[in-house]
């Protein structure tokens, strides 16, 4: 079984998903008392947070790079960064490391496509919805990408930061993001990507008929096939 890193911590309420996914995974593939080899460095996410919100993500590049060469050095066989939104300096993360970078929107991709989506919607921080970083790997693959309109945009990045990222979970705050995740459907969505880490917090299948799809479970699941392959 190869060696999982983890960039954990941003928020420390959706890393605690990775941890407990990729461990039932491991025990679900190969029973008994098995679970995942892990090494994990979990920052501070109130400097990454006050970094994203200035604009300084170079800054925010320099801690994470070197969290994963903590991670690497540790014995891990390949990383992931445990939130949509840091993608956006994975790039410059990867340069720093000598193992795979495991990119949360590309294993998001191969669900996708598995699963005939041609048009899906995207919810999650205004940097991922808003800019190029996280959609440009979608639509590199055929994909496209719709987005809720800015109302709509400015409460779903207000609900990650001010209420799931703590921890709290809100009935308005749920049916709010039930509302615009039909809205994205009626614009043609086949399904809707749950693009941050927080939201399967707060919006689960259950809730709804359209298609919805948990990045935290599939960048979990995938890091098990990899860590179980060959």
């Amino acid at each position: 079984m190869k060696t999982i890193g983890l960039l954990g911590g941003m928020s420390w309420e959706s890393t605690q998903s990775y941890y407990r996914a990729l461990n039932e995974g491991v025990k679900a593939a190969l029973g008994g008392l098995h679970s995942a080899k892990i090494v994990m460095v979990s920052v501070d996410f109130a400097e990454i947070e006050a970094l994203q919100h200035a604009g300084r993500w170079d800054e925010t590049a320099v801690i994470l790079g070197d969290a994963a060469v903590a991670v690497e050095s540790a014995g891990a066989d390949f990383l992931l960064i445990c939130t949509n939104t840091m993608h956006k300096v994975a790039q410059q993360v990867q340069a720093q490391i000598g193992i795979p970078l495991l990119h949360i929107a590309d294993a998001t991709a191969d669900v996708l496509e598995a699963h005939g989506i041609a048009r899906v919607g995207l919810l999650g921080t205004r940097f991922t919805m808003e800019e190029a970083f996280y959609r440009e790997r979608l639509e590199a693959r055929g994909i496209e990408v719709l987005i809720p309109e800015q109302a709509e945009r400015d409460l779903v990045h207000r609900v990650i930061y001010e209420e799931l990222c703590l921890g709290r979970i809100e009935q308005a705050s749920k049916s709010a993001y039930l509302d615009i995740v039909q809205a994205l459907a009626r614009k043609g969505a086949q399904g809707v990507i749950l693009g941050c880490t927080e939201i399967a917090l707060l919006i689960q299948q259950a809730d709804t008929e359209v298609p919805l799809f948990d990045t935290t479970a599939i960048h979990a699941r995938s890091a098990v096939e990899w860590a179980l392959a060959g």
